[in-house]
């Protein structure tokens, strides 16, 4: 993946699968691009020196993704950095509990602005550029949570804004397959990125066929696969890689 570029957004902690994706991009020789927001102060120079001395090229920003105009100020800003992408993760999102009691419309649209939004128009800026620049295959591959697996209590706004990723990815990978563009979504099934509890941990360890909960590596390197010139053929698709993950 030396001759690659690849932006990956939501990349604001050490043990996100944002951060381990870069990780395994990065240790292929893709140079990488992150963003990243309300990250602990100094730890996105700390990451980006992690990544650089893998013998690639860095660069980052710290942008707010509910921002409208972020999706090209990101663009923009990586053609500037690093030049013209043709990998994009989209890792970032916008999660709080609701519930039917407690859910309204500032709650719908701060899911919205983050999830479907950014989303959709990273995807759609990304795949002009690459159409403007003939010739130049690209990459998509967009992060769902098992909307379609089962439902998410108390996670209305969240549940439904990812969900709409899943529609999204379908139609988009249909009209960009003749540019040579893939778009697949990823739902990496419950994960330890240092959210889950002891309580947690122990209550949903027994619910995985493989016998333990999901890391971000595993994640990672399943999309680090999809971004592969190995996976030109595979496109519209929701991987759901859950390590044999129970929902009952």
């Amino acid at each position: 993946m030396s001759d690659k570029i690849a932006v990956v957004t939501g990349v604001s902690h050490t043990n996100g699968i944002g951060a381990a994706t870069c990780r395994r991009l990065a240790a292929d020789g893709c140079a990488v691009f992150f963003t990243y927001w309300e990250a602990n102060q100094g730890w996105a120079n700390t990451f980006q020196q992690e990544l650089l001395e893998l013998g690639v090229r860095c660069a980052s920003m710290e942008i707010d993704l509910a921002n409208s105009h972020a999706p090209y100020e990101i663009l923009d800003k990586v053609e500037t950095e690093l030049g013209l992408p043709t990998i994009l993760v989209n890792n970032a999102a916008y999660s709080t509990r609701d519930g039917y009691q407690t859910l309204d419309s500032l709650t719908l649209d701060r899911h919205y602005a983050v999830n479907m939004r950014a989303t959709f128009l990273l995807c759609a800026e990304f795949s002009r550029r690459l159409e403007e620049d003939k010739g130049t295959a690209g990459r998509i591959v967009n992060m769902t949570s098992g909307q379609a697996q089962g439902p998410m209590v108390e996670e209305l706004a969240y549940g439904a804004t990812k969900a709409a990723i899943t529609g999204f990815t379908l139609s988009l990978s249909a009209e960009v397959a003749h540019l040579g563009i893939t778009v697949n979504a990823v739902n990496p099934g419950p994960t330890d990125t240092g959210w889950m509890s002891e309580g947690v941990k122990q209550e949903l360890s027994n619910k995985f066929g493989m016998g333990r909960i999901g890391m971000p590596d595993d994640a990672a390197r399943l999309i680090k696969f999809l971004v592969s010139d190995e996976a030109a053929w595979i496109t519209g698709q929701v991987i759901n890689s859950e390590g044999g993950f129970l929902r009952k």
